[in-house]
């Protein structure tokens, strides 16, 4: 007999570290783009656990995968290879036109091995100075200390400092960058669409000219692909969609579909600045992560649904554009990409209000940047379950 979800969410509130705000509800299984919490209540999720459950829940091909590999070989350690993670790597490399990869557990730590890699690949050309990170206002790059200090935005940083190294300058702003591009400079790190600072796009031609000033200043290019990487924005890697090229790519969350996996890819120039011994990790590669993410690529690709989230990527944004046509007063614009985009709500209109009236009408999304509501759905969702998110968002404006 199921526990009732009251006294899940009391055992919850008694027992769990209090460092997220959670609503009262237990999600307890999931089905496609459906999910149910304890009290038998179904919901449409279409925010797939911040753009993780690429293939939606309990995809039978990853089920299938996951339960497989468990049943043979679960981990070894990276003391010896695996089968899984070495057909991985070769797979990723062919799929983002990078060279190596090297895994870990999830996105902060991707982007961890990232700005270790830059460090060390200049300290290796005894460019000992060479260490400073430009990075971006309103970025993410994660919660440890050393991708901490490249987000840009204080309200994760405070009480955690100090955290040196990376200068911030406002995101799409060529000018700035250029201005601190000095001789220490090792790295810049971006995302190509600001995630949880809001689905912010940047300037057209803002990630090409990135590039170039990296490639005239013998600096590197990081792009942080975590949220918008494995097909999400209608390309592969977000980067791929002004056809430029980064010296080193962080992936996680869509990688896994659900399971826990991140990796880091860089190109061949950088293969000797992480010799053995200066990065590691335990459970980066395991045989059981890298059979789920394998899985989850040969869906990706069997399926097409890399183009297929281009495609209904623009159904979205006309809904969601036509949406705001309708709310001009509690809606700013709209902005994204493929298969994650937000509407941004107005001063005024409370988005924790918004968002519980939207779960209350039996669809989950999530907030970004404060007061953007975004939509990150997994890359099956069907274009009447678009639809059905975008009148549960129209009803829910109606009424606060």
């Amino acid at each position: 007999m199921s526990t009732p979800q009251a006294e899940l969410v009391a055992l919850a509130q008694s027992s769990l570290y209090p460092n997220y705000a959670q609503p009262p509800l237990v999600i307890v299984r999931g089905s496609g783009c459906d999910v149910w919490d304890a009290s038998g209540k179904r919901y449409l999720d279409l925010f797939a656990g911040i753009a993780v459950n690429t293939l939606g829940h309990s995809h039978p091909r990853l089920v299938q995968a996951i339960a497989t590999q468990a049943a043979q070989l679960m981990h070894v350690s990276n003391y010896y290879y695996n089968e899984p993670n070495v057909r991985l790597a070769a797979k990723l490399c062919a799929l983002t036109g990078m060279s190596r990869a090297l895994f870990c557990n999830s996105g902060t730590e991707a982007v961890e091995a990232m700005l270790k890699l830059a460090r060390r690949h200049f300290f290796a050309r005894g460019q000992t100075e060479r260490y400073r990170v430009i990075a971006f206002r309103g970025s993410f790059h994660g919660r440890t200390l050393g991708s901490l200090a490249a987000t840009g935005q204080p309200k994760y940083r405070d009480g955690f400092g100090p955290l040196g190294g990376v200068t911030h300058v406002p995101f799409g702003d060529v000018d700035a960058v250029r201005a601190e591009l000095g001789a220490d400079v090792a790295a810049i790190i971006t995302e190509p669409i600001l995630g949880e600072g809001g689905i912010v796009p940047p300037p057209e031609g803002f990630l090409a000219t990135l590039r170039e000033l990296t490639e005239e200043h013998g600096a590197l290019l990081l792009a942080d692909e975590v949220q918008t990487g494995v097909g999400r924005t209608g390309s592969f890697l977000g980067f791929q969609r002004e056809g430029v090229v980064p010296d080193a790519v962080a992936l996680a969350k869509a990688l896994g579909g659900g399971f826990p996996i991140g990796a880091m890819l860089c190109r061949d120039a950088l293969l000797e600045a992480l010799p053995p011994g200066s990065h590691g990790t335990t459970f980066g590669g395991n045989p059981l992560a890298s059979a789920a993410a394998l899985a989850v690529l040969e869906v990706v690709e069997s399926e097409g649904l890399v183009e297929r989230a281009g495609k209904l990527g623009g159904h979205l944004a006309r809904g969601l554009e036509a949406l705001a046509r309708r709310h001009p007063e509690r809606i700013v614009t709209t902005r994204g990409a493929g298969l994650l985009q937000a509407v941004v709500l107005a001063d005024g209109v409370n988005p924790g209000q918004v968002l519980a009236a939207v779960r209350e009408a039996g669809v989950l999304l999530t907030l970004a940047g404060g007061n953007a509501l975004r939509f990150s759905p997994p890359l099956t969702v069907t274009q009447p379950e678009l639809d059905q998110g975008i009148s549960a968002v129209d009803a829910a404006l109606a009424r606060t």
